[in-house]
């Protein structure tokens, strides 16, 4: 059993997008929305939807352009302002008006500017390895990857590449780790392994540097202060620093920090003591 139903929903614009439906133990538990990184989609969250289904509904979209969710023929809309118009409309065909939000780099900002949008929906939120000021080594790192993979003829070709991609990332994993990301990152089709996203989703990126928007992102993050908010910050990252998680704090003063040891950009949410520590703080 997966522990999840199928659910596919319109895009403002028409595009069909997919998500994940994790029921709750009642029709009237709160509901927990998780948002995944650039490239990435909902396998991502699969064990920590599992444990938060315990006390939440937790619905896992997948951005346009990824996963089980249509590809958009302009790739101007691979943009943060649209991922967050989706997700408004995920959220009004299911008549959900409050959540609490848990998103993963990218995820994170969609967090930023889904509260700035609709000041009350976001009752908790948890912001995994991203900040208003962006490391422009990390951004740098991202734009060198994202479109690129494969096609791989097997899954031992796919494996080994995202081993070689991000052993500075995980340097404790073991072999049936990498071998589970690779089945989160890339599918099968016609015979090859291929990366599970519109390589267009890079497109927009590529005109923005590590201060594009600063100011907007910590206007946004300002706004962000009456929500109660746990970051999540890997100890090796290259796209959040310590600087930054600084200021976060000043101005954020219900922020509180989960570092995760021996890990960079992004913890996955499964690492030991991760899932317990994000349950706490949601259910607090």
């Amino acid at each position: 059993m997966s522990g999840f139903h199928d659910y596919f929903f319109k895009s403002g614009d028409g595009l069909r997008l997919y998500a994940r439906d994790y029921p709750g133990p009642s029709a009237q538990a709160p509901v927990v929305l998780c948002l995944h990184g650039l490239t990435r989609n909902s396998r991502d969250f699969h064990d920590l939807a599992i444990d938060l289904a315990e006390h939440f509904r937790v619905l896992v979209p997948e951005q346009r352009g990824r996963g089980l969710s249509e590809y958009d023929d302009d790739s101007t809309r691979y943009h943060i302002i649209h991922y967050v118009d989706d997700m408004h409309c995920l959220l009004q065909s299911l008549e959900i008006e409050r959540v609490n939000a848990i998103g993963t780099s990218m995820g994170g900002l969609m967090i930023l500017a889904l509260n700035a949008l609709y000041p009350d929906l976001i009752e908790r939120s948890v912001i995994n390895d991203i900040g208003p000021e962006i490391a422009s080594a990390g951004l740098e790192r991202i734009k060198s990857y994202v479109g690129l993979a494969g096609p791989f003829d097997d899954w031992a070709a796919a494996t080994a590449y995202i081993k070689s991609q991000n052993a500075e990332i995980f340097p404790l994993w073991e072999e049936a780790q990498w071998q589970h990301l690779a089945k989160q990152s890339y599918v099968e089709r016609d015979g090859q392994i291929v990366i599970d996203y519109d390589p267009r989703i890079m497109e927009p990126l590529k005109q923005e540097g590590a201060d594009s928007e600063s100011e907007t992102l910590w206007s946004m993050f300002d706004a962000l202060g009456s929500v109660p908010t746990l970051l999540v910050r890997g100890d090796l990252t290259d796209l959040l620093t310590t600087d930054c998680v600084a200021r976060m704090r000043e101005r954020h003063q219900q922020l509180t920090v989960l570092n995760v040891p021996d890990v960079g950009h992004a913890p996955m949410l499964n690492e030991p003591g991760v899932s317990s520590a994000i349950q706490r703080f949601l259910t607090a």
